[in-house]
C-alpha cells in the first residue's frame, strides 16, 4: 500500500463505520498546467498586441494555468512583409519605411513597454514566455531582436534570449543575439528553457540547455504546422524531455490598414501565412496535445514530471549517456555589446 502512495500527499485521514480513511492527491509540484496561446498579433501594432497578450494571460490565469506561452515574435508580430515586396532590394524605400514602422512598434524592455504585462503575471501567479521583437538598448536601440522572454510568477523578468541566429530572410531585420539567455528556470519540479524557431535545430543550442537540467522545452514559431509537426516530437524523444512548441497566427485579412504599402503586400500575400500548430509531446515522443492547426484559442494541458524521470532512466543525453572526457560544449553566455564603457555614469 505505501509504494501506491509514492509521489502523493495525504490531504485528509477520515474516520468512518469503525475504519479509518486515508485521502490522497498527487503531489502538486509534479503537475504542471500550460497554457499553449495560439493567437494572431494586431500586427505591428504594440499597443494594441500587449492589451491582446494581457486578456490571454488573464484568461489562463482564470482557468489556474502555471505557464503561458506565446509564440515567436507574436509582440508586435512577425515580419511577413518582406517575402512580398522584394525584401533584399538594396537601399529601397519601401524597406526602410516599413523597418522604421516596425522598428517604432517594437518592444524597448529596459523603458518599461512590459510593465503592464508583468504585473498582470503578479496578480495571477503565472509564469509567461513571450516571443517579442526587441529594440535592444545595450546595442543602441536601433536594431531588432527576435527575443524570447521569461516572466515568474512574481512578475520579474529573468531572462531574455536573443534568437542566435535568425533565419533566411529575417536577417534582413534582425540581428543575431547572443548566449546571455540560454538560461532556465524553474516551475514547481520542472526546469524549463526555450528557443525561438529554427534554432530549435540546432543541437549545439538545444545541448546548451540540457545541461543546465532542462526537463521542459519551450519552443516558440511564428507559425506553421510543417515545422512544429516533427520537431517537437523529436527534440522530446531526443532530451526525454517534454516538449511545448507554441506558434502564431497570420492570415491576409490580418494586415491592419494603416500599414505602410499595404496595397503590394495584399497583393502578392497567401490568404494564410501561419497556420499555427502549437502541441506537446511527452519525454518518450508521443503526442499530449496533436498540433492544433487554424484555431485561435487557448490550449489547456497538464504534465507530469514523473515522467520526466521515467524515460531518463534508459537515456539521459548530459548525464549517464553522455561522454564528457570524448565530446564537451563550450558556452558563452556573455551579452555581447559593440562598446564597453570603462565608466559608465560619465558615458551617460
Amino acid at each position: 500500500m505505501w509504494e501506491s502512495l509514492e509521489n502523493r500527499i495525504i490531504s485528509e485521514c477520515v474516520f468512518f463505520n469503525k475504519h479509518w480513511f486515508i485521502m490522497i492527491k498527487h503531489d502538486d509540484k509534479n503537475i504542471l498546467k500550460i497554457g499553449l496561446v495560439q493567437i494572431a498579433p494586431i500586427w505591428l501594432n504594440k499597443e494594441k498586441t500587449i492589451e491582446k497578450v494581457k486578456s490571454y494571460i488573464a484568461g489562463a490565469g482564470d482557468e489556474n494555468c502555471d505557464l503561458a506561452v506565446f509564440g515567436e515574435g507574436v509582440l508586435p508580430g512577425y515580419p511577413f512583409w518582406l517575402s512580398f515586396t522584394n525584401g533584399s532590394e538594396f537601399n529601397s524605400k519601401t524597406q526602410k519605411e516599413l523597418y522604421a514602422h516596425y522598428v517604432k512598434n517594437s518592444i524597448k524592455i529596459a523603458s518599461g513597454d512590459l510593465d503592464g504585462i508583468c504585473r498582470l503575471a503578479k496578480e495571477y501567479k503565472i509564469a509567461v514566455y513571450l516571443g517579442v521583437i526587441e529594440r535592444a538598448e545595450n546595442r543602441g536601440g536601433h536594431s531588432l531582436y527576435c527575443s524570447l522572454v521569461f516572466i515568474d510568477a512574481g512578475g520579474k523578468i529573468k531572462s531574455i534570449h536573443r534568437k542566435l541566429q535568425p533565419t533566411y530572410e529575417e536577417r534582413l531585420v534582425w540581428a543575431a543575439g547572443d548566449g546571455a539567455g540560454l538560461q532556465v528556470h524553474s516551475l514547481k519540479n520542472f526546469c524549463a528553457g526555450g528557443l525561438n524557431c529554427w534554432e530549435n535545430w540546432t543541437p549545439l543550442a538545444r545541448t546548451a540547455l540540457y545541461g543546465l537540467g532542462e526537463n521542459l522545452h519551450i519552443a516558440v514559431w511564428p507559425g506553421s504546422a510543417r515545422n512544429t509537426f516533427d520537431i517537437t516530437r523529436f527534440i522530446a524523444k531526443e532530451s526525454r524531455s517534454f516538449v511545448v512548441s507554441v506558434s502564431g497566427l497570420m492570415s491576409k485579412e490580418d494586415f491592419p490598414i494603416e500599414t505602410p504599402h499595404l496595397e503590394t503586400i495584399l497583393k502578392n500575400s497567401p490568404a494564410v501565412l501561419a497556420d499555427g500548430g502549437s502541441c506537446i509531446a511527452a519525454p518518450d515522443g508521443e503526442w499530449i496535445v496533436e498540433p492544433v492547426v487554424s484555431k485561435e484559442k487557448l490550449i489547456i494541458a497538464e504534465i507530469d514530471f514523473n515522467r520526466v524521470l521515467e524515460e531518463r532512466q534508459n537515456f539521459d543525453p548530459v548525464g549517464h549517456y553522455s561522454r564528457p572526457d570524448v565530446t564537451k560544449l563550450i558556452v558563452n553566455r556573455e551579452r555581447q555589446s559593440a562598446v564597453e564603457y570603462n565608466n559608465p555614469s560619465e558615458a551617460q
